[in-house]
C-alpha cells in the first residue's frame, strides 16, 4: 500500500509539473509580439533602448539616444563581414537558431558550471534586443527562441540584419551602425574600412566598456583576429535583391 501511494503521489507530482510546464509554453507563445510589421516599418524603439532610458532615470540622468536609421546598402560590406565574422558566421545558412553552436554553449558553461558561452545566433540577439530583457533566466531564452522563429518566418534574412545593425549598442547612448561610425570615426555607415569595421565589431560583446576611438591593447587584439577571418565571409551585395521570408509552416 506504501509503494502505491508512493507511485500516486510521484505521478500527480509530475502532472502537475507537465501541467504548469504546458501552461508557461503556451502563455509565452501566445503572447509573442506580432513581427510582421517589421517588414515594412523600422521599429521606434526597442526593449534595451527602453532599459536604457530607465537606467538614467533612477540614476537622476538625462536619458542619451543617438541614432540614425540607414538602409542595409548604405552599411559598409566591411562592417557586414567583421559582424558576421564576430557574432554569427552561419546566419545566412541557419533558420533563426544555431543547434552545433547551441550544442557547443551548453557543454561549455555544463562544464564551467557558470554562464560563459551564449551560443545566440544574430536573429536571436535582435529578439532579444527588441522585446526581451538582458536577463539568461530559461523563461526568457524560451521566448527569446520562439521570436527568433518568427522573425526568420516573417522577414528575410537581409531585413533581419538591417535592423539589427540599426539598433544594437554601440557605447553609451549610441546605436546602430550610422551613429557608431559617426561618434567613433566621423564617417558615415558607408565609408567604413576594414580596420574601422573590424574595431567596432570587436566591442560588440561589451559597448559600454570599450571605446574604438581609444582601443584597449584586449580589443586590439580581437580586431586583428576578426581583419584575419573577415575574408570568409561574404554579405550580399548592395545591388542583390533581398531573399524571400522563409515560409511559415
Amino acid at each position: 500500500m506504501a509503494d502505491m501511494r508512493m507511485m500516486r503521489r510521484l505521478l500527480t507530482a509530475f502532472l502537475v509539473v507537465a501541467a504548469v510546464g504546458f501552461g508557461c509554453a503556451a502563455f509565452a507563445y501566445l503572447t509573442l509580439p506580432d513581427v510582421r510589421t517589421l517588414r515594412t516599418v523600422n521599429p521606434p524603439t526597442t526593449a534595451f533602448i527602453e532599459l536604457r532610458t530607465r537606467e538614467a532615470a533612477a540614476a537622476g540622468k538625462k536619458p542619451r539616444r543617438i541614432q540614425t536609421w540607414v538602409s542595409y546598402e548604405r552599411i559598409s560590406s566591411n562592417l557586414k563581414r567583421a559582424v558576421l565574422v564576430t557574432e554569427d558566421a552561419a546566419f545566412f545558412e541557419h533558420e533563426g537558431v544555431d543547434f552545433d553552436e547551441l550544442e557547443k554553449s551548453i557543454e561549455l558553461n555544463w562544464k564551467k558550471g557558470q554562464f560563459l558561452r551564449g551560443g545566440s545566433t544574430i536573429t536571436q540577439q535582435l529578439a532579444k534586443n527588441l522585446y526581451l530583457s538582458p536577463s539568461k533566466n530559461p523563461v526568457r531564452k524560451f521566448r527569446e527562441f520562439l521570436i527568433a522563429r518568427r522573425l526568420e518566418a516573417e522577414l528575410s534574412k537581409r531585413r533581419i540584419f538591417e535592423i539589427y545593425l540599426n539598433v544594437i549598442e554601440w557605447g553609451d547612448g549610441i546605436y546602430g551602425a550610422e551613429a557608431a561610425a559617426r561618434a567613433y570615426f566621423k564617417l558615415p555607415a558607408a565609408a567604413l574600412g576594414p580596420e574601422q569595421a573590424a574595431m567596432l565589431a570587436s566591442m560588440i560583446f561589451n559597448p559600454r566598456k570599450y571605446n574604438p576611438a581609444a582601443p584597449t591593447a584586449f580589443l586590439q587584439r580581437r580586431q586583428q583576429l576578426i581583419l584575419a577571418r573577415m575574408g570568409a565571409i561574404a554579405p550580399p551585395p548592395p545591388d542583390q535583391p533581398a531573399p524571400p521570408a522563409v515560409p511559415k509552416s
